[in-house]
């Protein structure tokens, strides 16, 4: 299959949905596991809601998934431009040889008429679409048009019989009706060539031999296919992906607010590209395997189009985080500071420049709190205490209340400091020795003594290892923080008039 060429053409209109990237997923999985071509061009044709980062935003996401391009913007290639408003041209010349042949037909109509149409066509409860009213005009008639000033149209003229066949590798062979066909747009006053147009123009030239996208576009598909058969050409293998669905089982959308629908939300968020890569990849196609988790090398490897689902996916955003943990759980604990280096900047918890004495604590730091992570922006929250100064870090109400209240707390704590500071060997079991020895000498449950003491070094009432915490934090700092608990102990109790 060395002949596969594939392209992901998404339209610059805002930052890229996560079903369009799904789609890319797809097409790069597939021309690297049949080593073929994935060509990446931009469909810039409606310029009314194109965005100033439309084109970036998109480069940004296929370079964050690591979906590099073997043809395309910035790349190039033998088949450009691979930008549609910088190929005007070539559609004028297409749309030209199907008026030529009678596939296509001006139309004049103006808004005000179309308009007027349409509300007729609701009126009497008609299917919306064009009532071909310019399809059989003369020469004289459109002439009189032209001189009236009245711009035009290009509409593909469908076959007013027959049917029209595709063999979707996800739906099987459908068969459309073409009576019911509406007579689309292929080019526009402007000059600006409609999807339909461009996309099969642009197929056929960069010589595509499989097409993924979304089943919004199976209705469009026999208009694709018409225009394949009116130019002579022979079409790509097309597949139609279910729509990713919410957990209310309805298409993703805005209101969804469990979900984003923008991948680049998941990049800001902490997401591993990684793991995005490999959750995407099962929604919509599966390995036919009982497991979840595979490499990209896994996914190149497996990638087939017999895998492509009939049933749009549940996305479930549990999921998705327990595949990012357990990619985060993988990682050498050198990467994993490396990749929340950026997040631990952001929260002002880590210097811009970062010392190697502080790369070195970090990496100490990070075997404790790893399990504890969810994405990588949670590496603020879980390693906070471990970063802040000594008398920086909060203390949480509900701890406060529940172990701090107790003005005997305090006779044990300072016990624990002493014992701390006294310490000349500073290790998991000495520490925790200390620790032991407290409970004991004073008659009372562990907990009495380990929970304020986590209060103490963390402010936190849960939390990674304790020992193992005291361990990393060192001597000075434990000391500290079990003096400034003291004394809060005492501000407490003195609020509170016991």
């Amino acid at each position: 299959m060395s002949n596969v060429r594939v392209r992901y053409a998404p339209s610059p209109t805002g930052s890229p949905h996560i079903g369009n990237i799904r789609t890319a997923i797809f097409d790069w999985l597939f021309a690297r596991h049949s080593g073929g071509t994935f060509i990446f061009r931009i469909e810039d044709t409606d310029k009314t809601r194109e965005t100033a980062t439309g084109i970036d935003e998109q480069i940004e996401a296929l370079r964050w998934l690591g979906l590099d391009w073997d043809e395309g913007i910035e790349v190039g290639g033998p088949h450009g431009p691979y930008i549609q408003s910088q190929r005007l041209a070539i559609y004028q010349e297409y749309a030209e040889r199907l008026l030529a042949a009678g596939h296509a037909y001006r139309a004049y109509d103006t808004k005000d008429e179309l308009d007027t149409m349409r509300a007729e066509q609701q009126r009497r409860g008609l299917p919306p679409g064009y009532d071909r009213r310019h399809r059989y005009l003369n020469d004289d008639e459109r002439a009189e048009y032209e001189r009236a000033g009245r711009t035009s149209v290009i509409r593909m003229a469908v076959p007013r019989e027959g049917e029209t066949k595709l063999a979707d590798p996800v739906y099987g062979n459908v068969v459309f009706e073409n009576k019911v066909l509406d007579d689309h747009i292929l080019l526009k006053s402007d000059g600006f060539p409609t999807y339909h147009l461009a996309s099969v123009v642009d197929d056929h030239l960069m010589k595509i031999s499989h097409v993924f996208r979304g089943e919004e576009w199976l209705p469009s598909a026999p208009i694709h296919v018409l225009l394949y058969q009116f130019l002579g050409w022979t079409p790509p293998v097309i597949a139609h992906l279910p729509l990713m669905l919410g957990p209310d089982r309805k298409k993703l959308g805005k209101r969804n607010k469990e979900f984003s629908l923008f991948a680049l939300d998941y990049k800001k968020n902490g997401y591993l590209p990684e793991a995005m890569l490999n959750f995407l990849t099962l929604q919509g196609w599966s390995p036919k395997e009982d497991r979840d988790l595979y490499s990209r090398e896994e996914l190149i490897e497996k990638f087939s189009l017999d895998g492509l689902l009939n049933r749009g996916p549940i996305v479930d955003k549990a999921k998705l985080e327990w595949f990012n943990a357990e990619y985060i759980r993988a990682l050498p604990i050198p990467q994993l500071v490396t990749r929340a280096l950026p997040y631990l900047q952001s929260a002002g918890l880590v210097e811009a420049e970062p010392s190697p004495a502080t790369l070195e604590y970090l990496e100490r730091i990070f075997p404790l709190v790893q399990e504890r992570m969810p994405t990588l922006a949670a590496a603020a929250e879980a390693a906070d205490f471990f970063l802040l100064g000594d008398h920086d870090y909060a203390y949480d109400d509900k701890a406060v209340e529940k172990w701090l209240t107790n003005p005997a707390v305090a006779e044990r704590l300072a016990a624990v400091k002493g014992g701390m500071a006294g310490l000349t060997s500073w290790e998991h079991d000495t520490v925790e020795a200390v620790v032991r020895d407290v409970i004991t000498r004073f008659e009372v449950k562990g907990g009495e003594v380990i929970h304020p003491v986590r209060v103490a070094i963390s402010g936190r009432m849960t939390g990674p290892s304790l020992f193992d915490s005291i361990v990393v934090l060192g001597k000075d700092r434990v000391v500290r923080r079990l003096k400034r608990t003291i004394a809060k102990i005492g501000e407490v109790a003195a609020a509170s008039g016991s």
